[in-house]
């Protein structure tokens, strides 16, 4: 019969507390073989895309957020309906120009996706302060905008009335994802 001190006492009961542990990891399937994809059980969402762009090209980009949010949602496994979803996209930055008839030429695209959305119940509202300072009115607008009287008061009204806030960040691409993989 060996005699241990007090401390070689603790280093085997962690050791032997280390062992029953990984042993009960293994036998559960806690180690890992590659990253486990999850179906987080969402519900049907409610949403105001808040858009302030420094330049009207970005406008193109911030849009993939719309689409980021809505194909996955629309497919499999939670195959949502239109109206299942509340999305609201708020614009008072430089993109506003992207909406108006008279440049709609020089934005086709990005008019052409907003109209595709706007048709599947997405509203796209311009601030009527942000209208006044670019010099527009209603009237010059797409059909499918609304004018709220203010980006933030409308920003506020949502928000009081339970829709998430997202405000997507666009910003210069510097590297392609092949240069950094």
């Amino acid at each position: 019969m060996s005699i241990r001190s007090p401390s070689g006492l603790r280093r085997a009961r962690l050791r032997t507390a280390a062992w029953v542990m990984a042993a009960s990891l293994l036998a559960a399937g806690g180690v890992q073989a590659q990253a486990q994809r999850v179906q987080t059980p969402y519900a049907k969402p409610k949403v105001i895309f808040d858009l302030y762009l420094d330049h009207p090209d970005k406008m193109a980009t911030a849009l993939y957020w719309v689409r980021s949010f809505v194909n996955p949602l629309t497919e499999a496994p939670y195959s949502f309906f239109d109206e299942d979803m509340k999305i609201v996209v708020l614009l008072h930055g430089t993109e506003l120009v992207t909406v108006a008839r008279k440049n709609e030429e020089r934005y086709a695209e990005v008019v052409q996706r907003m109209r595709y959305y706007a048709e599947r119940g997405v509203q796209f509202r311009v601030c009527g302060l942000a209208l006044t300072d670019y010099g527009y009115t209603a009237e010059e607008l797409q059909p499918f905008i609304e004018v709220a009287p203010s980006a933030m008061t409308e920003l506020v009204h949502w928000q009081n009335q339970g829709y998430a806030l997202v405000t997507p960040q666009v910003v210069d691409k510097k590297l392609s994802i092949e240069s950094i993989r």
